[in-house]
Parts: structure tokens; C-alpha cells; sequence
């Protein structure tokens, strides 16, 4: 066993009994480095990654490898879920040497920390090949390489408003900028699989989540059909478990066929709020079943006893990608028996296997419900179960339960499922209890173990999905929450000079370089969601600092956004929000929950909701009052208010 053994990441005690003298990221390993004048070698992945096993068996459990690698360098495994600060910056190196960028990500690093040379996966013969190219490189030319690391570190140190030109702009989005950003976006779409044309294909939420909000302003009927499109084909598709809910995290193919077997939580957090979205604008049942089944995925294999969220469910089992998850016909036919030719047809299963090794991958022909196959999905989930199962990542992330929690409150704010709720004020307590820490947040939880400073993306996801919960429930704890987190988050994270937030706290461990995170990927960028929780916050408590700030931030993103929209789709997102004004919703009466309940099943995104039974302090609430059972709902914007209504349906004429 070696020093991981001593940690809590499942990633790194996967590397526990590896021949390799590996160190977790700290002062220990780092130390080492400077004392004995030696080039660190940082290997970073994650529990999940198919590539980084194969690596694994490959190089690291090698006696002949770990050889090499003892002998000549300090050796670092790092889980880029549990540091992804320590990834960003190694990331960001390796990219700068053109590199295309993956995981798992080899970077080498002289004994101050600063990298020379990197890459991603390496087979075994390139991979000894290499080691000893570098450790020639380090003892024959260590000036040289030196001058090499400082270059690249100090790229990574110009600030984001330089290397990206971003200036505030004064104009403030128009109509004619959503067009732009989304003709630009349309350009690429792929009409017949969905989603865009390239390979592999990744979910993207936020790309649709803004086309969806475009689509609301602007009710543009051919980008609803391409969003349609995609939903129904990602939901048909192998890259949705068609037997147990949830979705993969990718497809390698361009027809959301054979997906990336693992399950991550940040993914299948933001599908539920997509698609939540999506049936509250369009009323597809399919979109509801999705819901629906990922929650029950979530609840039956990803929830612990407390209420907290699993990371993700490895591609592998029994060392082989997918193999839980794909059957043979011969094994669905001696399962289902007479039935199971209408299911084979519906799920394109064929007698040689549509995929490889004779196997298939369950996808739909067309946009039906798995529901017309309950009893039959119902049988082959009790023999799946008896299979071994790919292995589960159980440590518990504070930003990604947070993005889990969001998309139960936007479920239960669509379907008004109260499971989802409980579910979700179970996990929002959870975090409570487990993550906050006096004014500060943490970042990881296992074993009753929480460590790791929060980064940005904790404070930001955790604010977004406090403020949705208020919003649904109002309480107003949750609200007061968000408060605080936000001003901590200024405090500790702001940059003045660059008026952006830092992705690391002030108080946190000093690497080469602090990073920023302003383009969406997969998962919005931190900066992003804060922009959109700073407007929403200065609305809710009248805080114009709040929605100053916010502003400053979209207006700086103004050029690069009309341009790059691709990568900036969260931003995008809140600019829907400046095109036209917000309505401020204040709903006071014993009927307040009722009167939310009913304003939340018509889609409308670019509103806030307050709302009290009898009386509160909050901006919107004060000196309101009703008579006794009498309920009225006042619509505001700029903080001033039409007369207050007593129907729902008269609150949406004042606001439509």
C-alpha cells in the first residue's frame, strides 16, 4: 500500500496498491521535490474515467513502470473532482503546449511546481519511452526546461480581461443579440440526429436551457423543433439507460447511440431541469418519463441515508466498459419469452448485436415511452440486478448535489411531485449540516469526513439552488443562506482589478497561478451562475450593489458572448433576463403556495417569486396585507407595482 491508502477519494484509492510511490497533492510531495531536486510527475482523473483504468493497468500497476517512476520523479495522483483547482491550472499548462486537453491528464512539473510538459493518456511502450526522455531532458538541460515552465506559467497569469479583450460594454442586450447568438448557434445544428453536427456528442444543458429561453421571447418555431429534436433523440438514444434512468455522460457516436457508460451527478442534475423546462413549455410526456425515471435512478442507486448525492457510477464492470448495461437477444428472448420480440423491435435489438461483440445497446426507434414496456422492463431490471455492478464514486461533492438539488426543485416546480421535494429539502439540509462551515463553505464529504476549501463552483451552484428553493417553498432561511454565501463569496473570491470571480478562495492553498472560470462547458461556468445569482438576489432583496455587479458582469462578456456564444450559453442565458424586464411576483395570503404552484406550470424563466401567508420583512413582502382567507398577488418591475389581483390568471394579463 502506498500513502493513497490514506485517503478518502475513491479515485485515488483505486492507486492505493500500486507499486508506484504516489503522493496526494500537498506539501509533503512538493516539499520532496524542492529537497532532492527532482521533476514531479502530476497525474490527474477521476473514479469514472474508462482511459484513466486502461492506464492504470497498463502503466501503474506495472513493477517495471512504477521502477522508472520511483526512481526518477515525485510522483502526484490527484482526483480532478476532488482538485479542481490543482486541474485547472495543469489543464489550462497543458493546452498552452498544444495539447488537446483530456483525462487522464500527465503533466510534468519541475520542483517549484511549474509545468513543462504534459499529455493524456499514454500506452505502455510510449509511456517508459517518454519518462526516460524527460528525466534525460531535466538532467541535461534543467535551465532550459526551466525557461520552458516560467513561459507557461506566466500565460497562465495574464488576466482574463486581457487575454480576452473584455471591456463593459454601455449598450445592454437587444432582441437583435439573442438572434445573433442564436443564428450562430442554429449554424452547426445537426437535423437529423439532434444536437450538433460533430462527434462525440455531449448533453450541453445550457445550450438548450438558453434556446429554450430564446424560443420564449422570441417564440421562433424552428429552434423549438431543433430543440425538440434533440431532447426526443438524446431521450431515445443509448446514452439514456432505457431500463434504469440517467443519462451518460457523452455519446461517441453522432446519433446519441453508443454512449460513454458512466453516470455522472452534474449531468443528470441539469437533464432533470432541462427537461422539466422543456415539458412545461411543450406538455411531451416523453420529457416527464425522463424526469421521472432519473429520479428514481438518483434515489434508488446515488442517495446516501442522510440525503446526500453520489458522484458517479464508473463505464466499467468487471473491467469492461458497459458490459452491466448491454444484452444479447438470445438472453432478452429467454427472459421475456413471446414478448420479447415487440420489445426487441421497439429497442432495435438484433440477433448479431448492434454493437460490438455481439451485443446491443438499448435505443429507441422512436419517441415512445418506456412505459408501454413496463413488465417487460421490469423483468430484465431483475436480472440486470444480479449482475455485477460498475463501480460507484461515493464521495458527495457540495457543487455537484448542488446542481442534483436545483433540478428536483425545478421538477417539483413543474410536476408538483411532493417526493421531489422531500427529497430535495432532505439533501439541502444535508448540505447545510455538512458543508458549511461557520461563514465558509467545503467542497468534498465521505466517511463523515468533510475537506477541501469550497471553490467557487460550490458557492455558486449552492447559492442557485437555495434561491430556487425559496422560490418554491418560502422559506425564507434558504433565501437568507444565499445572502450570506454571496457576500462571503465577494469577499473571499472577488477580483477588483479583473471584476470577476476567482475560482479559489482567498484563504485557500497558493498554486502557480489563480485561475478564473468564465466559459460554460459541460457545467456553467462559476462566473456565469454568480452573474445570474447576484441579478436574481438584487431583486429578491432590493440590493442594487448586487444587481450592479451583475450587469458588469454580462456587460463585459458582451462582445466575446456574440461571437462565442458556443461556450458562453449560461451567460447567454441571463441576458434573456436583460432583454426584457423581470417581473417581481409578491404573492400574500393563505393561498400563497397554492397561487405559486399555478403561476409555475405556465414556463416563464425570466421572473423571481416572493410569498408569505400573512406578513414578512422581505423588500417585496413589506406592508403588504390582505383580509382574512383573501389571497392577492402583486406583480412589480423596477420596484414599481400594478394594483394587486386576486387570480392567477389576472396576475399573467399584468405580466403578458
Amino acid at each position: 500500500m502506498n500513502r493513497l491508502a490514506h485517503e478518502t477519494s475513491p479515485y485515488l484509492l483505486q492507486h492505493a496498491q500500486n507499486p508506484v510511490d504516489w503522493f496526494p497533492w500537498g506539501k509533503e510531495a512538493l516539499d520532496k521535490a524542492k529537497a532532492e531536486n527532482k521533476p514531479i510527475l502530476v497525474s490527474i482523473g477521476y473514479s469514472a474515467c474508462h482511459w484513466c483504468h486502461v492506464m492504470e493497468h497498463e502503466c501503474f500497476e506495472k513493477e517495471e513502470v512504477a521502477e522508472v517512476m520511483n526512481r526518477y520523479f515525485v510522483n502526484i495522483k490527484v482526483d480532478r473532482e476532488e482538485r479542481p483547482d490543482v486541474d485547472a491550472v495543469y489543464m489550462d499548462a497543458v493546452q498552452a503546449m498544444g495539447v488537446h486537453g483530456g483525462w487522464p491528464l500527465n503533466v510534468f512539473l519541475m520542483p517549484d511546481g511549474k509545468p513543462f510538459y504534459g499529455g493524456t493518456y499514454f500506452p505502455k511502450p510510449n509511456w517508459l519511452k517518454l519518462l526516460q526522455a524527460v528525466d534525460t531532458g531535466f538532467k541535461n538541460s534543467q535551465e532550459e526546461l526551466q525557461k520552458s515552465a516560467e513561459g507557461f506559467t506566466q500565460n497562465m497569469l495574464f488576466k482574463d480581461s486581457e487575454k480576452y479583450g473584455l471591456v463593459p460594454e454601455s449598450e445592454i442586450f437587444t432582441k437583435y443579440d439573442l438572434k445573433v447568438m442564436a443564428e450562430k448557434l442554429s449554424s452547426t445544428f445537426d437535423d437529423v440526429w439532434g444536437g450538433f453536427e460533430r462527434s462525440p456528442k455531449f448533453p450541453m444543458p445550457s445550450i438548450w436551457a438558453y434556446l429554450l429561453r430564446y424560443v420564449h421571447e422570441t417564440k421562433d418555431q424552428v429552434i423549438l423543433h431543433h430543440v425538440q429534436l434533440t431532447l426526443n433523440r438524446m431521450a431515445m438514444g443509448g446514452i439514456y439507460d432505457q431500463l434504469g434512468g440517467g443519462f451518460a455522460r457523452y455519446s461517441v457516436d453522432g446519433e446519441w447511440f453508443c454512449p460513454h457508460f458512466e453516470k455522472m451527478l452534474y449531468d443528470n442534475g441539469q437533464l432533470v431541469s432541462l427537461y422539466s423546462e422543456a415539458y412545461s413549455l411543450t406538455g411531451v410526456a416523453l420529457y416527464k418519463e425522463v424526469v421521472y425515471e432519473t429520479i428514481d435512478w438518483l434515489t434508488r442507486e446515488m442517495t446516501n441515508e442522510e440525503g446526500g448525492f453520489y458522484s458517479a457510477l464508473d463505464a466499467d464492470s468487471e473491467g469492461v466498459e458497459g458490459k452491466y448495461y448491454v444484452w444479447t437477444k438470445t438472453a432478452i428472448e429467454e427472459i421475456l419469452g413471446e414478448e420479447a420480440e415487440a420489445f426487441c423491435q421497439q429497442y432495435q435489438v438484433t440477433q448479431a448485436g448492434n454493437w460490438e461483440h455481439g451485443v446491443n445497446i438499448l435505443w429507441k426507434n422512436q419517441p415512445s415511452l418506456n412505459a408501454d414496456f413496463k413488465e417487460q422492463i421490469a423483468k430484465l431490471n431483475a436480472v440486470r440486478n444480479t449482475r455485477i455492478r460498475p463501480g460507484l464514486d461515493d464521495k458527495i461533492l457540495c457543487s455537484w448535489n448542488s446542481l442534483m438539488l436545483k433540478g428536483l426543485i425545478d421538477a417539483y416546480r413543474v410536476f408538483g411531485d411532493e417526493s421531489f421535494l422531500t427529497l430535495a429539502i432532505q439533501n439541502a439540509n444535508f448540505i447545510k449540516d455538512k458543508f458549511i462551515v461557520g461563514e465558509q463553505l467545503m467542497h468534498s464529504h465521505k466517511n463523515g469526513e468533510t475537506k477541501i476549501m469550497g471553490f467557487l463552483e460550490d458557492y455558486a451552484t449552492l447559492i442557485d439552488a437555495y434561491l430556487n428553493l425559496y422560490q418554491a417553498t418560502f422559506e425564507e432561511n434558504w433565501l437568507h443562506y444565499a445572502e450570506k454565501l454571496t457576500l462571503y463569496a465577494y469577499e473571499n473570491f472577488w477580483d477588483e482589478e479583473d471584476e470577476l470571480f476567482f475560482f479559489t478562495d482567498k484563504n485557500a492553498e497558493e498554486l502557480i497561478a489563480r485561475k478564473k472560470e468564465i466559459f460554460d462547458n459541460v457545467v456553467p461556468s462559476s462566473n456565469s451562475i454568480m452573474a445570474r445569482n447576484l441579478y436574481t438576489l438584487g431583486l429578491i432583496l432590493e440590493r442594487e450593489d448586487f444587481g450592479l455587479l451583475s450587469k458588469l458582469m454580462l456587460s463585459k462578456m458582451k462582445n466575446l458572448l456574440l461571437k462565442n456564444v458556443d461556450y458562453l450559453t449560461n451567460w447567454a442565458c441571463l441576458s434573456t433576463q436583460m432583454v426584457t424586464k423581470t417581473p417581481e411576483i409578491a404573492i400574500v395570503g393563505d393561498d400563497f403556495l397554492t397561487f405559486r404552484k399555478q403561476i409555475d406550470q405556465q414556463f416563464f424563466p425570466n421572473k423571481v417569486l416572493t410569498g408569505t401567508a400573512t406578513e414578512s420583512q422581505l423588500p417585496l413582502l413589506q406592508h403588504r396585507t390582505t383580509k382574512e382567507g383573501e389571497t392577492l398577488i402583486f406583480v412589480c418591475y423596477d420596484k414599481t407595482c400594478q394594483l394587486p389581483v386576486k387570480t392567477v390568471e389576472e396576475a399573467w394579463e399584468q405580466i403578458v
